[in-house]
């Protein structure tokens, strides 16, 4: 218990570390989005009112002069308001720092800092709770969690993402509380209720735990033998509260923007006169051409792709990614097929139908956005980070057991002579993913 407390404690300093370093070291405004996230946050402090999404509010041109030219001192930020749709509870947290700093950037940034590091701590607690006898697969999620560049790089920016992440983990947190019998009191659902509350003020990406919390409920309905009528006055329990806290910014919302567009978004896709659109690429590339476009530079953003996506890693970097990333499908794949292999730990199935649900839902918001708009931006998927980071964990377990390593070992080896023969006759990959290859 000492050793996996230290190893927690190791874990989250060394994050701890490269996010205080990423948020010094990253050049001013080179996070996605971060101008006019930081711009919400002074209208707020410095007007002491929620801005409002209006035309203008998004210049495309403008804004890539400024991408492309670095973001210099002489181009002000100023123009850059086109998050002013989104929810207010980051804001919030926001304006206090902002006013105590005076509007300087780091302190801001130090702040989503310290929500990652809250972000790691829930996700560890999390897996704990699902298996409790397995205390290192806890510790590789949350290293896995902690240590993807480019969300080691968005934890420290001036952006809601971090918070939003925070509050799915916790969401999640209480929903496999919940199911697993530990809780269920009236007090209980209704914090649970306040938790999910606080998601619907944070960012839409979030709602995801919603229909988690539903299925929830119907999994202990069943796992219980109970009526509709307790589902539903469960349901009510937890909804009301979450109403009660989220029920006036909708008000709000729908008194500026129309009782059909509560959350802006409506609002907001109007006035992004000039973003990309997916059918002007489908039209200009072909649905294959964009499809395959869409998966290299999810691929690669997910991973790392830095600055507005103008910062990628060298190629063969993604090609030992890529190898890795098959490594943790293969195994996840193995793990769901044969989990009874001694050490291999297993899931309750009620718990991993809610994490599947939740990876899911942020797979279909993502694919959602992109039939819309050119985002094909890794970053998005990062609310399921999570559970993708258990599959990968669990996969490795599998891999690594006795059985699963007799035939693992030959068949890494031999992707790696395949993979030194093809560099030898032709363009094949390059060293360092061969080496990934050996290594596995």
């Amino acid at each position: 218990m000492k050793t996996n407390r230290l190893l927690l404690l190791l874990i989250v300093s060394t994050y701890a570390v490269l996010g205080v370093l990423y948020a010094a070291y990253t050049p001013p405004w080179q996070v996605p989005d971060e101008p006019a996230h930081y711009n919400y946050v002074r209208s707020l402090a410095e007007n002491g009112a929620f801005p409002v999404m209006e035309m203008g509010d998004y210049d495309q041109e403008y804004i890539s002069q400024l991408v492309g030219e670095g973001f210099p001192a002489h181009l002000p930020i100023d123009p850059i308001t086109y998050e002013d749709h989104q929810l207010p509870l980051y804001y919030l947290l926001a304006t206090p720092v902002y006013l105590v700093f005076d509007g300087a950037l780091l302190p801001l940034r130090l702040l989503s800092v310290g929500l990652g590091l809250a972000l790691l701590l829930v996700v560890h607690g999390l897996v704990r709770i699902l298996l409790p006898e397995h205390p290192p697969v806890a510790l590789l999620v949350t290293a896995l969690v902690a240590f993807v560049p480019q969300h080691l790089a968005m934890m420290a920016g001036v952006e809601n993402d971090a918070l939003a992440e925070l509050l799915v983990a916790a969401s999640l947190w209480m929903a496999l509380r919940y199911v697993k019998l530990e809780v269920g009191g009236r007090q209980f659902l209704v914090g649970w209720g306040l938790t999910l509350g606080l998601v619907l003020l944070t960012k839409a990406s979030a709602y995801v735990v919603l229909p988690v919390a539903l299925l929830a409920v119907w999994l202990r309905a069943r796992r219980e033998g109970q009526t509709l009528g307790w589902m539903t006055a469960q349901a009510m329990w937890i909804g009301l509260a979450a109403a009660l806290l989220a029920g006036p910014w909708f008000v709000r919302n729908a008194s500026l923007y129309g009782w059909a567009d509560p959350l802006g978004t409506l609002r907001h896709n109007v006035v992004v006169v000039g973003q990309p659109r997916t059918a002007e690429w489908i039209a200009e590339y072909g649905l294959l051409g964009v499809a395959g476009r869409m998966v290299q530079t999810t691929f690669r953003s997910f991973w790392g792709q830095f600055g507005w996506m103008g910062v990628p890693f060298h190629a063969e970097i993604y090609q030992g990614l890529l190898l890795l990333s098959g490594a943790f499908v293969a195994g996840f794949v193995g793990w769901c097929f044969n989990r009874r292999r001694p050490g291999v730990p297993d899931l309750p199935p009620d718990a991993l139908w809610l994490l599947v649900l939740s990876a899911a839902l942020t797979a279909l918001l993502f694919l959602a956005y992109n039939a819309t708009f050119v985002q094909h931006q890794g970053r998005y998927l990062f609310p399921a980070l999570g559970p993708l980071a258990l599959g990968a964990a669990l996969g490795l377990t599998w891999l690594f057991s006795p059985s699963a390593a007799r035939w693992g070992v030959p068949a890494w080896g031999g992707v790696g002579v395949v993979l030194v023969v093809w560099k030898l006759v032709g363009q094949g990959p390059s060293l360092f993913a061969v080496g990934v290859a050996f290594g596995l």
